[in-house]
C-alpha cells in the first residue's frame, strides 16, 4: 500500500551550517575518526596554513584564485565552514574578475575567528 504524505512523520533537517562557532567539531571528529591527538595536530596545521594563505591572498598575487581554492578545500576538510565559504566567495570573485575587496575582508575575518577558536582549543588541554 503506497504511503500518503499524511502517514509520514516529518522531522526538521539539521542545519547545513552549524550555529555554534567557526569550526564544525562534529565534522572534524568524523574526519579524524575520533582521534583527539590527530584533531589537535590537524587544527594546528590548518591554523598555520590559513594565516599564511590569508596573508598571501591579501597581496592578490597572480595565483590568488588557486590559493583561495586551496584554502577552501583545507577549510572544508576540517569543518572550518566560514573560512571555506569566504574562500569560495573570494575564489569566485577572482575567477570572474569581480572586485575582491569585500570577499577578501570576509576571508580575513573568518580566518581570524577560526584561528582564535583553534588557539583556545589548543591552549585548553
Amino acid at each position: 500500500m503506497p504511503l500518503s504524505l499524511e502517514q509520514v512523520d516529518w522531522m526538521a533537517s539539521p542545519p547545513l551550517v552549524p550555529e555554534d562557532g567557526p569550526i564544525d567539531f562534529d565534522h572534524l571528529r568524523r574526519m579524524m575518526l575520533g582521534d583527539n591527538g590527530l584533531e589537535r595536530e590537524v587544527l594546528a596545521m590548518f591554523a598555520g596554513q590559513a594565516v599564511e594563505l590569508a596573508a598571501a591572498l591579501a597581496l592578490l598575487p597572480p595565483n590568488a584564485a588557486i590559493l583561495a581554492h586551496k584554502l577552501k578545500g583545507s577549510a572544508r576538510a576540517i569543518g572550518a565552514i566560514h573560512v571555506a565559504a569566504a574562500a569560495a566567495d573570494l575564489e569566485t570573485a577572482l575567477r570572474h574578475g569581480a572586485d575582491p575587496t569585500e570577499p577578501g575582508a570576509a576571508l580575513k575575518d573568518a580566518v581570524s575567528q577560526a584561528c582564535q577558536a583553534i588557539g583556545a582549543i589548543l591552549q585548553g588541554s
